[in-house]
């Protein structure tokens, strides 16, 4: 079970459904670590939280870039010796066009950011998990999930931003299988979600002009991963809202999830 007061680490706390999960955990008798990207808006966000309940703290760090990933873990390790909770929640949607970018690192931007940035973090911050356990990995997916192409994992041909979120997402469900099988339940479990369906977030609104549900769906969806007793052992697990689901099929394929990890391994430099 999730200790009473627990240490919780979101990253993507500055907007959408980050900071309206950043806002309801606020409320609760909480250490928070909250993680943005633009020191501005962090402390923007600092302000508004400043009543809550919980104890809040904030990092900054640019998750397209490896090296600022790597100071991320030392920071939140400066600010804590456990974590009871990490979610990853920053990501880059499909964007407002089909614009192919790449990361600091030289990486295809979406599988940087949404997967081998919250795969890294995992790795350096496992030992802070270890020492809050029983502690919990919440990994925000996504509905939209699309085979890895080994042969072009980063999509220099044929791009499209749709794609490349999917690939992603895939990514981070697929190797969120194989880490759950690595840990033990009772010490770290690791789930995946998709919280909701087009929100209304300035993500959805770049890429898709239309919502369909509302952000508190969204938002307690990713609360009953980081809470429900129900799920304490719980692990390997991938939710649509709040119900069991299946993922894509191939993110279940044991040859998929070592060929993504190895791959991972090798574009981080990161070895687990």
């Amino acid at each position: 079970m999730v200790a009473a007061e627990p240490t919780i680490f979101l990253t993507g706390a500055t907007s959408g459904l980050g900071r309206a999960v950043a806002a309801t955990l606020a409320t609760r008798k909480s250490r928070l670590i909250l993680h943005g990207r633009d020191a501005q808006r962090l402390q923007q966000l600092r302000a508004e939280l400043s009543n809550a309940t919980a104890v809040i703290d904030v990092v900054q760090a640019d998750l397209a870039d490896l090296s600022q990933v790597v100071q991320l873990a030392d920071d939140v390790a400066e600010l804590t010796e456990h974590l009871e909770v990490v979610v990853h929640n920053a990501g880059v949607g499909k964007g407002a066009t089909d614009t192919r970018q790449l990361s600091v690192d030289g990486y295809e931007l979406r599988l940087a950011v949404n997967h081998l940035a919250p795969f890294a973090l995992t790795n350096y911050l496992l030992p802070l998990l270890e020492a809050g356990a029983p502690s919990r990995i919440v990994n925000v997916a996504s509905g939209a999930q699309e085979p890895v192409d080994f042969e072009d994992p980063q999509l220099a041909q044929h791009y499209s931003g749709n794609r490349a979120y999917a690939q992603s997402k895939f990514a981070m469900v697929a190797t969120g299988f194989k880490l759950a099988r690595t840990l033990a339940p009772k010490t770290v479990t690791v789930n995946s979600l998709h919280p909701a369906t087009l929100m209304p977030t300035r993500m959805v609104h770049e890429g898709y002009g239309r919502t369909v549900d509302d952000l508190q769906t969204g938002v307690d969806a990713v609360l009953q991963l980081i809470e429900s007793p129900k799920l304490d052992g719980v692990s390997g697990q991938y939710f649509s809202i709040q119900q069991p689901a299946r993922a894509h099929p191939q993110t279940y394929d044991l040859q998929v999830q070592e060929r993504l990890w190895e791959l991972s391994e090798a574009l981080t430099g990161v070895r687990y």
